[in-house]
Order: C-alpha cells, then sequence, then structure tokens
C-alpha cells in the first residue's frame, strides 16, 4: 500500500523539555490513521510539524513522496484543536478568504461552498457574524474552512469538541465519505470509541516515544486474551484441564456470566461441546479487547 505521508526519526526539543524522540511511522493513502496518545505525549508538536507551523530538530517528514516544502500546505487541510475563525467576519467572506488563501480562484471558493453550505444545511448562515454563531454551528463552518479546497492530507484535532450527537454523526459521516473519495485522515482524539469505529491504523504515542502503531484489526489481534464470556442457566461443574474459569457473575435476568481462559492450542468447539449439555447457553463470544483497553495497559505498562 502506498504511503501519503512518511515521519522519519523525527526529534522536536523545547528547552529542557523533548517533545518528540525519534519517532517514525507511516500513513497509508486513503487510511483514516488515529494518532493517540495521553496529553503532553507529543501528538501536537508532530501535528505542528507536518503542518510546517515548527521545524523538527532532527528527522525528515516525506508527503506524498517529496520531501516536505512550502506548497505542500496547499495539500493539506488542518483543523486545530483550538479553534481560530475570525470571530468579527462573516461567515462567507471568511470562508472566501481562507479558500482563496488555499489557492483557490473566488470562482472555484464559491462553487464549493455553494455545495458545502447545502450539504450542512447552512444556507442562511452566510451573513452571520462568526461571533453569533453557537460552538456546534462555528465549528461546522471550521470544517468546512479544512475541507473545501479538497486537500489529499486532511488532519483533524478532536473533530467532534463541542457537537452534539446528531451533528457528531454528520461529520462522521463526512469523514468517511472522504476517505471513500481516496483521502486520507489523521485524526488525533481521546474519544477511544470514535476509534473504533472510524480508524483503519493507529499510532500510539507516550513520553515523546511511539509505543505502537500498526492496522487497528492487527493491533486486536495482538492483545487478543484467549477468554471468552457465556451468559447461561445452570452449573458448569469442572471444566476440563485446558480451560479456566476466571470469574462468574449473576446477571439481573437471572442468568450467569462467566469468563473462561482457553489454550491457544485449544479448540474453542471442545469448550462448546463439553457445556451445551450441562447449561442452557444464551450467548457466548469472545472477549475482543478494546482500543480503550489497549490504551490503558500500553500506556501503563510504558510508565512503570
Amino acid at each position: 500500500m502506498t504511503n501519503i505521508l512518511e515521519v522519519h526519526h523525527i526529534v522536536k526539543q523545547y528547552a529542557e523539555h523533548r517533545a518528540l524522540d525519534d519517532v517514525s511511522l507511516s500513513v497509508p493513502q486513503g487510511s483514516i490513521f488515529g494518532l493517540l496518545g495521553p496529553n503532553g505525549a507529543g501528538k501536537t508538536s508532530l501535528i505542528r510539524i507536518i503542518n510546517q507551523i515548527t521545524a523538527p530538530d532532527a528527522g525528515e517528514v516525506i508527503l506524498g513522496g517529496e520531501h516536505l516544502k512550502p506548497d505542500h500546505i496547499r495539500r493539506i487541510g488542518y483543523l486545530p484543536e483550538e479553534r481560530g475563525l475570525y470571530k468579527k467576519m462573516k461567515v462567507g467572506e471568511q470562508l472566501l478568504y481562507l479558500a482563496q488563501l488555499k489557492g483557490l480562484t473566488e470562482k472555484q471558493a464559491m462553487d464549493k461552498l455553494k455545495t458545502w453550505f447545502i450539504k450542512f444545511d447552512i444556507k442562511t448562515w452566510w451573513n452571520k457574524h462568526i461571533e453569533d454563531l453557537s460552538k456546534g454551528m462555528q465549528q461546522k463552518v471550521q470544517f468546512v474552512a479544512t475541507v473545501m479546497h479538497e486537500p489529499d492530507l486532511i488532519i483533524l484535532d478532536e473533530p467532534f469538541s463541542g457537537f452534539d450527537p446528531i451533528n457528531a454523526n454528520l461529520i462522521k459521516d463526512e469523514i468517511l465519505e472522504l476517505r471513500d473519495k481516496g483521502k486520507t485522515i489523521i485524526f488525533s482524539t481521546h474519544r477511544m470509541e470514535s476509534v473504533e469505529e472510524l480508524c483503519d491504523y493507529i499510532a500510539l504515542l507516550n513520553r515523546s516515544h511511539k509505543v505502537l502503531d500498526g492496522a487497528k484489526r492487527a493491533i486486536k489481534e495482538q492483545f487478543k486474551t484467549h477468554t471468552y464470556h457465556i451468559d447461561y442457566q445452570g452449573e458448569i461443574g469442572t471444566l476440563p484441564d485446558a480451560f479456566t474459569i476466571l470469574d462468574t457473575t449473576q446477571q439481573d435476568d437471572g442468568f450467569i456470566r462467566s469468563n473462561i481462559r482457553i489454550p491457544t492450542d485449544a479448540s474453542v468447539n471442545e469448550l462448546i461441546r463439553y457445556l451445551i449439555d450441562r447449561i442452557t447457553i444464551r450467548s457466548f463470544g469472545e472477549n475482543i479487547p478494546s482500543m480503550n483497553d489497549i490504551f490503558i495497559q500500553t500506556v501503563g505498562e510504558n510508565n512503570e
């Protein structure tokens, strides 16, 4: 798979604080890439370097096969966590101004803005001042400003901050549609449920280092615990030696839930065959680690 962005051995030092220490990662083209980490891990420093707001002290950034250069900024759309709209300007004139900064002509900008104003149902906002809009409404305008020039790489830092569930879903749908059109999204967030839902790949930074990266599916496979949960009625009794009951809890509806570990060389079917004649099974499934579990485990181990 072709990488739209490659970061090689990036180092960034601020006085006595090393924000990034030999960080390398690759972002596949046409993917949603989650850039994760606790506060102070180095995510914002890396994003600023990619956007050429600051420069690295060492290392290099490759965009589309070329070393990062000033005119690459037109190929990037950036939605910062700290939003930056001019509050005294009207929505329409501000978006036209920002579009032209990204290289669009006035006519091109008008055509694209008409499409977005219809799509987001904000046709009446053109002459409203930014300061008269709610936080969520301002977020919509900022999102349009980020993507209207159709950048190849879109960097979204906490894009759902300030949105109600309906508008958050609207933005999620737009992110997925942009990916399906071949755009690449770097998605920085603390909301692990959004990572579960949207991301194809992730990189986890902690204490200025990359501590985990890869395809989300492969990472989940790596962190599997080989445990299964079963909801049932009856008595399991003593399991064969290969299987271990880790815990058992009584559910409110009268069923019991047990978590059972099986060794990697054992068969799940063997366990089911043993249980099926002894208990009434309502549900059975593998315990797949969530991205939140993986985040906490990896950061915790890294901090020890």
